[in-house]
């Protein structure tokens, strides 16, 4: 066919009337469409909105009766052009495509520490799945569906704040239980200071005071807010569930007065004497510890992560003399949360504390109050000050208040070096993104990919062997 019968046929095509339009459609055409169309009535009746059904006429003339210039590109005499058009074409396609897998289905994740070894390793890929306790619709709808906040290389934000969607999560199959383990939007990370982001932006203002850290931007950076599901992606194991009553005593937890089984890959800081014999690389390689959590002390012994069987292994060497916990850190007081409060809680010895449930309603004080703030004002929304010894919530002296969601307690296996909800407190309801429901690949960042830095025996195996 020549270009000048290209044309034609071309023009012929966009132009008639709607019934000669749909005289001339393909079957295979109709097809698709019917099999598009099913896909996303469906999705209209999972997200309880009418008004997405209006989606379907724009659909019908993509692919039926074409009274957008859909196609245009393809009639470009410049064949350079068609070409670059085509590939913008399948580009944004697979854009459109990408977001709407992300946003409903799962998506990819990397274990970026060593906060729930052995469970997990650093370097881990997951696939989260968002379908089991229902996908959020995104409350920050323009984003670029690959990045999370910013941009690579560019270094600028990948999202548009507003408009901003008030939280909605889809129906899904089953409620988060305790023993899950849960990838979630970092509940501190509202406010970020750009270049110090470890610690929280909340810690830093309690080390260094918040004037500090906003009039030095050359040595924190900028001072930015990220809504909800623009935050951080972190994943602990949720062990408190909403209306759970929490303690901490010597390491092990206790909900509602009974003791918590640890899970089988649970670690602690243990001191490990020896004779003067160093640890080599091949046993540090047998025990699986990596270099970050290798800590020679200042005697010559060491601080390292242990699990059950790793304590044994190095308790039957005639050269180790003595593998014994690390003690509490009493001067962590003021950095548990909530931090700046001296409960007299660390790591190690926690609570009591309520998790908050929705409906459930709580008395305010001085006492309270420290505990729950943030649940009330940054994650609920409400205005609260205190006024002469008094507490008032949007303007009205308050004694009491009802939570408007669930709320989460999220700690890691690594008991001692992870910065969990002992550190920064309750996660809510609407920072859940979903759980990690296969392994994809493995990588180990301390060896080469030639040498042992691919884990084989990690791939698609189970991130979460603890849950039967």
């Amino acid at each position: 066919m020549s270009d000048k019968e290209k044309k034609q046929e071309e023009y012929v095509r966009q132009t008639g009337s709607l019934r000669e339009r749909l005289a001339r459609v393909k079957v295979t055409r109709w097809v698709r469409f019917g099999i598009v169309a099913l896909i996303y009535v469906g999705w209209t009746i999972w997200m309880q909105n009418a008004w997405l059904l209006l989606g379907l006429l724009l659909l019908g003339d993509i692919y039926i009766t074409q009274f957008l210039p859909w196609g245009a590109w393809k009639g470009l005499p410049n064949g350079a052009l068609r070409t670059v058009m085509s590939w913008i074409d399948a580009i944004v396609y697979a854009l459109v495509l990408v977001y709407f897998l992300f946003l409903f289905v799962g998506q990819n994740y990397q274990i970026p520490s060593s906060s729930l070894e052995k469970t997990l390793l650093t370097g881990d890929f997951l696939w989260v799945n968002k379908i089991v306790y229902g996908p959020r619709v995104p409350q920050t709808p323009l984003h670029f569906p690959l990045a999370q906040n910013t941009l690579p290389i560019l270094g600028c934000k990948s999202y548009i704040d507003k408009p901003q969607l008030a939280y909605h999560r889809l129906k899904g199959l089953r409620s988060i239980e305790r023993g899950d383990i849960v990838v979630f939007n970092f509940p501190a990370g509202d406010t970020v200071a750009l270049k110090a982001q470890n610690p929280d932006y909340y810690t830093l203002c309690m080390q260094y005071g918040r004037e500090v850290i906003w009039n030095n931007p050359e040595q924190f950076g900028q001072v930015i807010y990220r809504p909800v599901d623009r935050r951080e992606n972190y994943v602990k194991r949720c062990v408190g569930l909403p209306g759970d009553k929490l303690s901490i005593a010597d390491g092990v937890i206790y909900i509602n007065g009974e003791k918590q089984p640890q899970p089988e890959h649970v670690q602690f800081f243990y001191y490990v004497q020896t004779d003067g014999t160093r640890i080599d690389e091949a046993l540090f390689g047998e025990l699986g510890i990596s270099v970050e959590d290798r800590h020679m002390l200042a005697d010559g012994n060491y601080a390292l992560p242990l699990t059950g069987q790793m304590k044994a292994t190095l308790e039957r060497l005639p050269w180790v003399l003595r593998v014994e916990r690390m003690p509490d850190d009493e001067s962590e007081t003021m950095m548990t949360y909530p931090v700046g409060t001296d409960y007299g809680w660390t790591h190690e010895n926690y609570g009591p504390v309520l998790i908050p449930k929705k409906g459930m309603t709580i008395e305010l004080n001085a006492r309270s109050l420290p505990l729950y703030e943030r649940c009330i004002k940054n994650y609920e929304g409400n205005e609260l000050a205190l006024r002469d010894g008094k507490i008032f919530i949007n303007g009205k002296e308050a004694h009491q208040y009802t939570f408007k969601m669930d709320y989460y307690w999220m700690m890691g296996d690594n008991r001692d070096n992870s910065l969990d909800s002992r550190y920064w407190g309750f996660v809510p309801e609407d920072h859940i993104v979903g759980t990690p429901m296969i392994i994809l690949i493995s990588f180990d960042k301390d060896k080469s990919l030639l040498s042992g830095g691919i884990r084989w025996n990690r791939i698609l195996r189970t991130p979460n062997p603890d849950k039967k």
